[in-house]
């Protein structure tokens, strides 16, 4: 019997069989708990109708249309030295006429498990080393936060990479307030590769405790016994300041622990007392605002003090209008019950948010291939990509900086799909007809990729061979080769050393390694780090035979921030006062009063009580999917076992169905100013009555500003967070939705654009 080899994705590691070059059969990792079900896909996406599988330019951009046809064109294949002479040409052109910063380089790390050909890094390292391009910072996932936590915290670590261990809480908490719950659809995926899922054993160590899910929905916290607290979308900031203002008129906040830890609670507590504004900040204001009653909250609130409490907020908090303020108070309360640093207690952002948050820190080491500086020195916040490419020389904020949109003429992106994350797509679609050029490394036909000039058909990870982990998992990953590739296919790695050959240099790109010397080199760096920590890895060849090396779990149960609890001298935080920020004055001079200098209550604009929920009474929710990651695996047969003609599931309230006379199953219409979407409908009794959920990840398939499928996106408003951190801003996003009594335009989305030969087009 042949060999099982082990390979990695973003949802789980595996094994595979391939009999004569056919993969035939998947087993999950055995040393994986708890496999996710989204490793069923890798036999049909490896082979899928939708792969690209040749170099391709677009029909209209050889005719010189202006991209006018960018997303409903079909395309000419091409051979592959004259699709790399044209995107070299392209690129050398771009750069000689318009400089480096008009060269785009997209990408998003979600592409690609394995390090060695993480398509994020190899992109930037291929433009910085002919000159630069304009780049991203910053991400959709927890963006907001991202920019902004570390100027009242002095680190990024609180969300998600250094959280105090499950063990630690398991151990010592007695009050455990999930804000966005635990949702177990995110415990499937971890960037970089998921090698033992957690989501079991992480509920199991919070079983006895008091656990409060502050949630829209029941739905995101199961598997444990918790109490549900069903909140307006995007006010638990208001519910934050109100638990902290009961706190303390109560007089029971730690004044000693304030004292020494923390800079600026004096006009941060006057605002809280309505000194500031006039509005005590009581559980009797809260209770309007957030739709949970004065007496749950105050009850909640003075229950917390002489407790050991763990504040928990989901990453999707902040991916809102004023998503910077939820995370922001939620540390000051923690702050003002004397919490931080202790363990089981204080704040984490992130628990639930992906596989492995809370597990010890295994500090794995992980190395790709080194980018390099930016000679370029251009960039912009992720989420801010269609006001770039709308607005080229328009200004904007962001970290209390004014910036430039720079002049973009080419967009290169190689890894991810911008259909997917961001918001407003119709006005994204717009945005992709500027640029002169756009061209894309892609292995399935994403939204991204129609709308591309010049497509090149990348591999999948089965289709190379590759080194992956998270620094959070206990196993540095081989990840062998398991087919060859399917149709022209070709490595992002070897494609970009060939476009560095046709721009004068090869080595500069490559290092002078190839695949397998980029591989050996990593493993050999980890084996040094690991070494100079007391731990002996196995010698290459031995790793590459077994499929991994286990990674210890260190001695001590890691408590965040324990250190500087211990000695806030020695461990002195890097922000301006070297302590816990819960005021500064530079943020109002910075925004021009548009923003106070400590968490604040700041109206979303777009929520239930704004005066457009009068014509749009829903709030939309856009939670990642449960059968995929983001887009990846739609098309799949494994994704249309949860959908019905094609569509996916809606969430909506029992009473906002029946409100509408809508039942289970009905095909249903959801709609704004900005667009249109179709579902189906999933009565839920455990939602919010003023709240619907449509998860992310449907493909793009536009008919006029309606899309033929269910992308949420469409709804979505293209807004950042604040000029505080320029996050997306999906969850701040009020929709009505109606029986569509019509028949259905048939979804595009799932069969590859239409594909001629040069012959051909002359025949048209």
């Amino acid at each position: 019997m042949s060999r099982l080899r082990l390979s990695v994705s973003h949802w789980g590691t595996f094994r595979a069989e391939v009999v004569d070059g056919e993969l035939r059969r998947i087993e999950p990792f055995e040393h994986d708990p708890d496999p996710s079900d989204l490793i069923r896909v890798w036999p049909e996406m490896l082979t899928s109708p939708l792969r690209v599988s040749a170099p391709l330019f677009r029909a209209g951009w050889l005719e010189g249309d202006g991209g006018a046809g960018r997303g409903e064109d079909h395309f000419v294949r091409v051979g592959w030295d004259e699709a790399l002479d044209r995107t070299a040409g392209e690129l050398a052109r771009v750069r000689r006429d318009h400089g480096d910063a008009a060269i785009f380089g997209g990408s998003y790390g979600w592409s690609s498990a394995g390090r060695i050909h993480h398509a994020r890094s190899l992109i930037r390292r291929f433009l910085y080393a002919f000159g630069g391009s304009t780049d991203q910072v910053m991400n959709y996932s927890y963006g907001a936060a991202q920019a902004f936590i570390p100027r009242v915290l002095g680190t990024t670590a609180a969300i998600g990479s250094h959280l105090t261990s499950a063990e630690s809480i398991g151990e010592h908490c007695d009050i455990f307030l999930a804000f966005g719950g635990l949702p177990a659809r995110t415990w499937a995926v971890q960037s970089g590769g998921a090698s033992a899922h957690v989501h079991g054993r992480f509920l199991s160590q919070l079983s006895g405790l008091r656990l409060v899910n502050i949630s829209p929905s029941k739905a995101d916290l199961d598997g444990v016994e918790a109490e549900w607290l069903p909140i307006r979308p995007n006010t638990d900031t208001a519910l934050i300041l109100a638990l902290t203002r009961e706190v303390i008129r109560a007089g029971r906040h730690d004044r000693a622990f304030l004292d020494r830890y923390t800079e600026g609670f004096a006009p941060f507590a006057a605002y809280l007392a309505g000194e500031s504004d006039g509005t005590e900040k009581t559980a009797d204001w809260a209770a309007p605002i957030c739709g949970i009653p004065a007496g749950t909250i105050r009850a909640l609130a003075l229950s917390l003090p002489g407790r050991r409490v763990m504040l928990s907020a989901n990453w999707a908090l902040q991916r809102a209008r004023h998503g910077e303020q939820p995370f922001w108070a939620l540390a000051a309360l923690a702050a003002v019950l004397g919490q931080i640093g202790l363990p089981g207690g204080g704040f984490g952002f992130g628990y639930g948010s992906s596989n492995a948050q809370g597990n010890p820190r295994y500090g794995t080491p992980l190395h790709g291939l080194p980018i390099g500086a930016n000679p370029a020195r251009s960039v912009i916040p992720v989420a801010r990509v269609a006001d770039m490419l709308l607005d080229p020389g328009g200004s904007y904020r962001f970290m209390g900086r004014t910036h430039t949109y720079p002049d973009i003429r080419l967009i290169y992106w190689a890894g991810g799909n911008p259909f997917h994350h961001h918001q407003d797509l119709n006005r994204l679609r717009a945005a992709f007809r500027r640029p002169e050029t756009v061209i894309v490394h892609e292995c399935h036909w994403t939204a991204t990729a129609r709308h591309a000039d010049i497509v090149l058909p990348a591999t999948t990870t089965l289709e190379r061979n590759d080194i992956g982990g998270s620094s959070r998992e206990p196993y540095l990953l081989a990840m062998e080769k398991l087919v060859e590739p399917q149709g022209e296919a070709r490595n992002d790695f070897d494609i970009f050393a060939d476009l560095a050959e046709r721009l004068g240099d090869r080595a500069r790109f490559t290092g002078g390694r190839d695949e397998m010397g980029w591989i050996r080199h990593a493993y050999g760096r980890a084996v040094q780090e690991m070494a100079e920590r007391g731990v002996t890895l196995p010698d290459f060849e031995r790793f590459w035979e077994r499929g991994y090396a286990e990674i210890p779990a260190p001695p001590e149960t890691y408590v965040m921030f324990s250190d500087y609890r211990a000695d806030p001298e020695a461990h002195r935080l890097n922000t301006p006062s070297g302590r816990i920020e819960l005021f500064q004055k530079d943020l109002i001079s910075e925004t021009e009063g548009r923003q106070p200098g400590h968490p604040a209550w700041l109206d979303p604009e777009e929520w239930l009580g704004a005066p457009l929920a009068q014509r749009y009474p829903l709030h939309l929710l856009t939670p990642q999917p449960a059968r995929k990651l983001h887009g990846q695996m739609e098309g799949s047969g494994y994704v249309a076992e949860g959908k019905r003609d094609g569509l996916e599931p809606i969430r909506i309230s029992e009473r906002a169905a029946r409100d509408r006379g809508i039942v289970e199953g009905d095909i249903l219409r959801i709609f704004n100013d900005r667009g249109a979407c179709h579902a189906w409908a999933q009565v839920d009794p455990a939602l919010h009555d003023d709240v619907v959920m449509l998860a992310t990840g449907s493909a793009y398939d536009p008919d006029g500003r309606e899309d033929r499928g269910s992308n949420p996106n469409v709804l979505t408003r293209d807004i950042g967070s604040s000029e505080l951190g320029q996050g997306c801003a999906a969850q701040s996003c009020l929709v009505e939705v109606a029986r569509l009594d019509q028949p259905l335009r048939p979804v595009r989305s799932h069969r590859p654009p239409r594909i001629v030969t040069p012959g051909d087009m002359g025949q048209e």
